[in-house]
């Protein structure tokens, strides 16, 4: 397995944007801003600033006022343009380039807004442990919000060394993920780890999720052969392990891959990501295609193929539970997400009316 080294681990002061992920669609969109401007990617994120990797080294830049004001803040990932104020030695992020694929949750709220967690993700490493605080149903919430944000999604089952039999387990998900790859690991004894490789080709970006304690940091350090990231032991009531990671970060491994830590995620919000939905569930989405209506939700409507499945034995009861009920808190967030933005549209045009009654005054004056 490759290793490499996080920048709290001696990150190498310089490196070429290609190492970073840069192509062809990105220096295209780069080529309106002129000297004095640099690109650079977020490897972290902070209260006020984010640290950002360029080519001449890492630098800390806060957004602009402009991005503050329309919402439009960076994530770890992105790929910014930089302002340098040579003055003040600082810089300052002016812009975001398009994001390749953005990696959102839901968030509590009004509005129904998504929060970005990463973004220009190749693959989503989704981490789960076996032991008490296994939940298959919460791993399909995440490959619906993984499918959805273009990247492609893989499981890892951690700590196998602790189970008997972790081929069940491993047998189990794969029935219910639909050709999603699922890899039974133990970051800390680095057994399975080799099968990783394939995901972690050099210029590519892995994003790690999961609940917290189910290893993630350990499987970093694993990844990096070096202690970078602070890990816990397991609670012995319930085999959780203890949160660490609070801070998004990326990390370059030895072989030019790039790997983002994500802080746990017990519960994470579906927001407005449709469509993973079709994909975390296509078995569910085969069978509605026989159902009597075209707008079935598969409850009480008579002649559901859905349900009918069910009753075959053929789909499991929770699985489609879990779909009607992820369904549900899909069409809430979407609800909530047009309210919200119809609110803003109201704010702004208000905002315009009054600086157009403004400037009547004045002329009037």
């Amino acid at each position: 397995m490759s290793t490499g080294s996080g920048q709290d681990g001696g990150l190498p002061p310089k490196y070429k944007l290609e190492d970073l992920g840069w192509d062809d669609s990105l220096a295209s969109a780069f080529k309106k801003y002129g000297d004095p401007y640099i690109p650079g990617r977020v490897s972290s994120r902070h209260k006020t600033v984010s640290d950002v990797l360029t080519s001449s080294g890492l630098v800390q830049a806060g957004a602009s006022g402009a991005l503050h004001r329309i919402g439009k803040l960076p994530a770890v990932g992105d790929f910014v343009v930089l302002l340098p104020v040579p003055e003040a030695g600082t810089y300052t992020i002016v812009d975001i380039l398009p994001r390749k694929t953005v990696f959102t949750r839901g968030v509590p709220g009004k509005d129904g807004s998504d929060q970005v967690i990463a973004a220009n993700i190749d693959t989503v490493f989704i981490v789960t442990a076996i032991g008490p605080d296994f939940n298959s149903r919460r791993i399909e919430r995440y490959l619906a919000i993984a499918h959805s944000s273009g990247a492609k999604p893989v499981i890892l089952v951690n700590k196998a060394d602790l189970s008997e039999d972790p081929d069940s387990v491993i047998e189990s998900l794969s029935r219910s993920t639909s050709g999603v790859p699922v890899i039974a690991i133990s970051a800390l004894t680095h057994s399975g780890l080799s099968q990783l490789e394939p995901f972690l080709a050099p210029g590519t970006t892995v994003a790690l999720i999961g609940s917290s304690g189910v290893g993630k940091s350990t499987l970093i350090n694993a990844l990096l052969e070096k202690e970078i990231q602070a890990t816990g032991v397991n609670r012995e009531s319930d085999g959780k392990g203890r949160h660490k990671t609070t801070v998004r970060q990326l990390f370059i491994l030895d072989n030019g891959a790039l790997v983002i830590d994500n802080p746990g995620l017990r519960e994470v919000g579906l927001g407005t990501s449709g469509s993973g939905m079709s994909e975390a569930f296509p078995d569910i989405i085969e069978l509605a295609a026989g159902c009597r209506f075209s707008d079935c939700r598969h409850e009480n409507e008579p002649g559901c193929a859905v349900r009918q499945a069910v009753a075959d034995g053929i789909l499991p009861q929770e699985r489609l539970d879990n779909f009607i009920r992820l369904s549900r808190e899909l069409e809430f967030q979407q609800e909530k997400a047009e309210i919200g933005s119809a609110r803003l549209e109201r704010k702004r045009w208000k905002g315009i009316s009054k600086a157009a009654r403004d400037i009547g005054e004045l002329k009037r004056r």
